[in-house]
């Protein structure tokens, strides 16, 4: 189960590794077509010197960041805002591929400066991207996502079917729709609750997610 939402997750991962990238090799051929330009003085290196420099950091920081997906690594937790907007980062593109929003409360936009932190940062990720992988896979015409908080403590995720008049599939609808045999149901999402310790409730169109855990359990 934690492998196929990490799959899901990857095509994001990859793109955030990627983009530096391709900065760099910009960079580098702009640097080569100068140093071959080059005259006496300044030869105006030093910007995409700059460039390169930013860019490894940047790529350097994405590789780091595949370590937060080691349920055995530890951490100093996560605020309920930043673990939703890192979720909903990684599945957007994916989900509006092919016409399902994923909208996110305003209420989890931005952190007080008070915000708790929720341990186990790694074990609640995967149990964000569950629910959404859940309500993805199980409601037909899905249109939509809605992230909600609940409490100081709980997140809600509702799902609402497609218009009529947009329910027409798109070219490449379904093109990232699991296959059924990996389909999230509600089995699925209880197993990966029960294996990492977090309370969970299917609700009609919706699942609730209690943030903290009984991890003396698992």
């Amino acid at each position: 189960m934690r492998h196929e939402l990490l799959t899901r997750a990857l095509p994001a991962l990859r793109h955030d590794m990627a983009a530096p990238l391709s900065v760099i090799r910009m960079s580098l051929l702009l640097l080569r077509h100068r140093a071959a330009a080059a005259q006496e003085g300044e030869d105006g290196s030093e910007e995409p010197l700059q460039a390169i420099s930013e860019q490894v950091d940047a790529l350097a920081e994405g590789v780091r960041s595949l370590r937060d997906w080691e349920l055995a690594a530890s951490d100093d937790g996560v605020t309920r805002s930043a673990l939703v907007q890192r979720c909903a980062s990684l599945m957007r593109a994916a989900f509006e591929l092919h016409g399902i929003g994923l909208h996110v409360d305003e209420a989890l936009l931005a952190d007080s400066p008070d915000a708790p932190r929720f341990p186990e940062g790694a074990a609640l990720r995967y149990m964000v991207l569950g629910a959404l992988g859940y309500l993805h896979d199980t409601t037909e015409q899905l249109g939509a996502i809605r992230i909600e908080a609940v409490g100081p403590e709980a997140l809600r995720f509702i799902a609402t079917q497609a218009d009529a008049a947009s329910a027409e599939p798109m070219p490449i609808a379904g093109a990232l729709r699991a296959p059924r045999k990996l389909a999230i149901d509600a089995v699925a999402l209880q197993a990966l609750a029960d294996g990492l310790g977090y309370a969970v409730a299917v609700e009609g169109a919706s699942v609730r997610l209690s943030l903290r855990g009984n991890h003396s359990e698992t």
